[in-house]
């Protein structure tokens, strides 16, 4: 597991513009090269996302009936909406029944939802988001917009981690996984502050390599 205490990334002050977190915390990476990542990244995973789509354009009607997209508002940047792409691995619901601290409704994960979401193929379409400049590949993963209302008030700091770009993956989903309820929400809050509180290019590429992991062995939602 990564060392957050023994493994953070070294930068100069006076290297870049002075993005800071808190008086006691290191300075983003720089802009340029988090985007250049991002659109790199991006552009290598638009083949993996066309095949994605198509494979399952052909399997939906039979195992997962209805659209194949799922449209969702989520807080970004700033705390500001936008709308998040992703493949739809739940049956379709006329109303929205889940609160903000509500478990996960397991009952309308359908059989190819299932799939997708343990192997995380259900994000490929946010590489969408990625490359219109709203998400990153790495970073605090966006919450329903709704839910996120409701964590501004009630879950100390969590404005703090819109001061960047969500991701498609975090230090949060790696290492804590899927979570749920008031204290979860706080743990994923502690591990996305600790993010932000250290990004650089090589706490990003490490993240990527146990979102991979994450991925061959199965472990997502």
């Amino acid at each position: 597991m990564f060392d957050y205490q023994n493994d953070l990334c070294e930068v100069d002050d006076r290297a870049f513009g002075a993005l800071s977190f808190d008086p006691d915390t290191r300075i983003f990476q720089p802009y340029l090269l988090k985007r250049a990542f991002d659109i790199a990244g991006g552009l290598c995973l638009l083949v993996p996302l066309a095949l994605a789509a198509v494979l399952l354009v052909m399997c939906n009607p039979f195992l997962n009936r209805g659209p194949l997209l799922f449209v969702q508002d989520r807080m970004g940047f700033h705390c500001a909406p936008f709308a998040a792409f992703k493949f739809r691995t739940m049956s379709q619901s006329t109303h929205a029944v889940r609160g903000a601290f509500d478990p996960l409704e397991t009952d309308r994960i359908t059989g190819l939802g299932h799939f997708m979401r343990k192997t995380r193929i259900d994000e490929l379409p946010q590489i969408i988001n990625v490359l219109r400049g709203e998400m990153s590949l790495i970073g605090p993963r966006p919450d329903s917009y709704d839910h996120a209302r409701v964590y501004l008030r009630e879950v100390p700091g969590y404005r703090d981690r819109h001061q960047i770009k969500p991701g498609i993956s975090g230090l949060a989903q790696t290492e804590i996984g899927y979570v749920d309820g008031l204290d979860g929400v706080q743990r994923k809050v502690a591990a996305d502050l600790h993010y932000i509180a250290n990004a650089c290019l090589r706490f990003d590429l490490w993240i990527t390599w146990r979102t991979v992991v994450v991925v061959l062995t199965r472990r997502g939602a």
